[in-house]
């Protein structure tokens, strides 16, 4: 049975249509790639323990996080061995299209087959990657592919899964584990984590034609996604690689600066934070650690503003929310804290988040969802932990959701569920 025929419940049909002006969620951490979201419509202070299911959608697996625009959720999963991207109706569940990315690769680890990057969507487009490094653009209304790009076939980005004792394989985090790092758009750019040592680390292609720009860098690739903004008066995209830190010219390519980073297994997941001049990153490893980037006559320099050697993160991204930087870390990796983000101090402690958690800021509260599917409403304050309700309508899912105008889209490695958090 393939994903058109697969059963779906549409409890409830909205009569709302979504836009980008109604607060979208169109890529990895939302709008901004922040993780963060004001929404001026809802006043987000308590959730129901059970929040209406306004559909739900059967799935395979993977750990690929859903993204929407334009009234079309896309998602990707596991289905008949291969990694599927799907285009369904935000309002309804209802499946439009279906495309394959790439062949489903057998993992030995926790964390269980499938997909693992999350689709970028881009005025008409969507862009997906696949675990072993095929990335396509489609278009979001119909799903037909664009243009194509293979790491390893155009790039010598070799795909080696977790199984090959190849002792090249223990160089790079993405090429063993699964391509992770989800891409982004600046301008007419789509900027591509392909992680080759000798083909370009980071590569700019025109986003419409597939039209390779540039190419920078000779890392190979952890998990981390890319993120672009401006630090020190100039725009710039800074990727965490396997070996490093880097900021790279949006405009031609040319890497500003590199702080190098080593980590055991090469396991750099958090997306990096940029605020200001700054740049935050952590992993389970070094801590968390933020970097003051400057220049002076075309001379780039990092200096670290400070460090918290105590936070330590395995896979969860932090977001900034005004003087306060939330995360996930600590003693048993799994706490949620709030850090100074003018001196890393922690200022408090939550406990008891499973294995993982996503973060999603909305407005001055913080959802979080952890790896067992239990979703915890938390105020974004530094004064203390405080936690406004629960709810628990998914099983385990490493995914992030996709939030959207009081409504949460959360995946897990069954289902895709719609739910309404506010009314």
């Amino acid at each position: 049975m393939n994903s058109l025929q697969r059963p779906f419940v549409a409890l409830v049909i909205l009569s709302q249509t979504f836009s980008l002006a109604a607060a979208d969620w169109p890529q990895w951490r939302g709008p901004e790639r922040s993780g963060s979201i004001k929404d001026g419509q809802v006043k987000l202070d308590k959730i129901p323990a059970e929040p209406k299911v306004l559909w739900e959608a059967q799935v395979g697996p993977g750990q690929s996080s859903p993204v929407l625009a334009k009234g079309i959720l896309v998602y990707m999963d596991g289905l008949d061995g291969q990694e599927t991207a799907h285009g369904l109706d935000a309002a309804t569940g209802k499946p439009l299209w279906k495309v394959v990315v790439g062949p489903m690769v057998e993992f030995q680890n926790a964390y269980g087959e499938g997909p693992r990057c999350t689709p970028l969507i881009d005025d008409d487009r969507v862009y997906v990657q696949s675990c072993g490094g095929e990335f396509k653009c489609l278009s979001l209304k119909e799903g037909k592919v664009l243009w194509s790009v293979s790491f390893e076939k155009q790039y010598e980005a070799v795909w080696y899964g977790n199984k090959n004792p190849d002792p090249a394989s223990k160089e790079t985090a993405s090429r063993r584990h699964g391509n992770n790092g989800s891409a982004v758009v600046d301008g007419d750019r789509v900027l591509v984590p392909v992680g080759s040592p000798t083909k370009g680390t980071l590569v700019a292609f025109d986003k419409k034609t597939g039209n390779q720009l540039w190419a920078a860098g000779s890392d190979n690739t952890a998990y981390s996604s890319v993120v672009v903004g401006t630090l020190a008066g100039l725009r710039q995209a800074v990727h965490f690689t396997a070996d490093a830190l880097m900021g790279v010219s949006v405009a031609d390519g040319k890497v500003l600066w590199r702080e190098p980073l080593k980590t055991g297994a090469k396991r750099h997941v958090a997306t990096p934070v940029i605020d200001g001049d700054t740049v935050t990153v952590a992993s389970t490893s070094i801590g968390t650690i933020r970097f003051r980037v400057s220049q002076a006559a075309g001379a780039w320099k990092t200096e670290r503003a400070w460090e918290n050697t105590n936070v330590k993160t395995v896979i969860s991204s932090g977001i900034q929310m005004g003087k306060n930087f939330f995360t996930i870390g600590s003693g048993s990796k799994c706490d949620l804290l709030c850090l100074d983000a003018e001196t890393g101090a922690e200022k408090w402690k939550g406990t008891g988040f499973g294995d993982y958690a996503s973060i999603t800021g909305v407005n001055d509260s913080l959802l979080v969802l952890d790896s067992t599917g239990e979703l915890r409403l938390v105020r974004a304050s530094s004064a203390n932990y405080e936690e406004l309700g629960r709810a628990h309508f998914v099983g385990k899912t490493w995914a992030s959701p996709a939030y959207s105008d009081g409504k949460l889209f959360v995946k897990d490695g069954t289902k895709l569920v719609a739910v309404q958090l506010v009314p």
